[in-house]
């Protein structure tokens, strides 16, 4: 273990010391420079089920994976990390430790459970708090060991380090070594109706997500969808190319937009699919058969845009090579 990666161990470590106290007048801003719904969106939430297996964010709904300690804030896109979008600290605080060392690379070649965070930085609060952000830019780390930040000061960009396969900011708050979701701070464990939470602006719930993004290579039903069968890593030239979502708690007039780009550019550009109907767990999936010569060998990344009126609420990433 390096020097950097031990004292970002002992720095979550010290964690467990810290003091409890109440949540008053402790609040947090926004920990990153993005337009909610626009420009980025709240992926994921603190899984409020403790049972293996089994997942519920704070408001009793999808939005959250098994075991999941944080808040993710996602990007739309992949060119967003080098453009630079600033992180932020979320309140007044102390820098206690900082990871960047680790490269921005989605296969997540060389992440074990101890720097699954990636490249990093933990901040101490008074009253015992503690936040840290995940999976900054190799390189833009801003801030060191014993720095004093205030609320909105840079500390690096997002990026792609760690355990991450798409660019968003994973978001952890911590009290007295136990982790506290900000959308439910007086009662992390359960799950209700959404109420007051720790944050300085309104960030709006939905129960709307996306359960999974795939490539086939022919148009898939939704049961292999829900079994994941019908996932793909590897399509032949001249097979089909098809991107498919799975959605939950969709409502009418909802619309879908799919994009498929490749190594000779766009193979589809926002080919929009409007959901005429609420449904609690449809499926959609676009596609194209291969051109006459076959689809040129190599990488191919799709997305899936989920829209509310111009408000972006979910959204994948799906990668899948062409080979022989």
């Amino acid at each position: 273990m390096t020097r950097s990666s031990a004292a970002f161990a002992a720095a979550l470590a010290f964690l467990s010391s810290a003091p409890d106290a109440g949540a008053e007048d402790f609040r947090l801003e926004l920990p990153l420079d993005c337009a909610l719904g626009l420009t980025c969106f709240v992926e994921d939430y603190v899984d409020q089920d403790l049972a293996i297996g089994a997942r519920q964010d704070f408001a009793c709904g999808n939005n959250t994976r098994d075991s999941h300690t944080g808040t993710d804030f996602a990007l739309l896109s992949f060119e967003a990390i080098g453009t630079g979008i600033a992180v932020y600290a979320a309140a007044d605080g102390t820098v206690t430790a900082t990871r960047d060392s680790m490269p921005d690379d989605r296969l997540m070649r060389g992440v074990t459970s101890s720097n699954a965070c990636g490249n990093a930085v933990i901040v101490a609060h008074d009253g015992g708090w503690r936040s840290q952000y995940c999976h900054l830019r190799l390189g833009s780390v801003t801030v060191a060991a014993g720095d004093v930040v205030q609320a909105g000061d840079p500390l690096g960009f997002v990026g792609l380090s760690g355990q991450t396969n798409h660019p968003h900011l994973h978001f952890t708050l911590r009290r007295g070594g136990s982790i506290v979701d900000p959308f439910r701070p007086e009662a992390t464990g359960t799950c209700g109706p959404p109420g007051d939470t720790l944050w300085d602006l309104d960030i709006p719930y939905t129960p709307t997500g996306f359960f999974t993004a795939g490539f086939a290579d022919h148009m898939p039903t939704k049961v292999t969808v829900r079994s994941g069968a019908a996932r793909t890593a590897v399509i032949a030239p001249d097979a089909p190319i098809v991107l498919y979502i799975y959605a939950h708690q969709t409502e009418a007039g909802d619309t879908l937009r799919f994009n498929i780009t490749g190594p000779a550019g766009e193979v589809i550009h926002q080919s929009d699919v409007a959901l005429d109907t609420a449904q609690p767990d449809p499926w959609r999936g676009v596609g194209k058969r291969a051109p006459a010569s076959g689809w040129p060998t190599g990488d191919y990344q799709g997305s899936a845009l989920l829209l509310r009126g111009d408000t972006v609420i979910a959204h994948r990433f799906a990668h899948v090579t062409v080979d022989q």
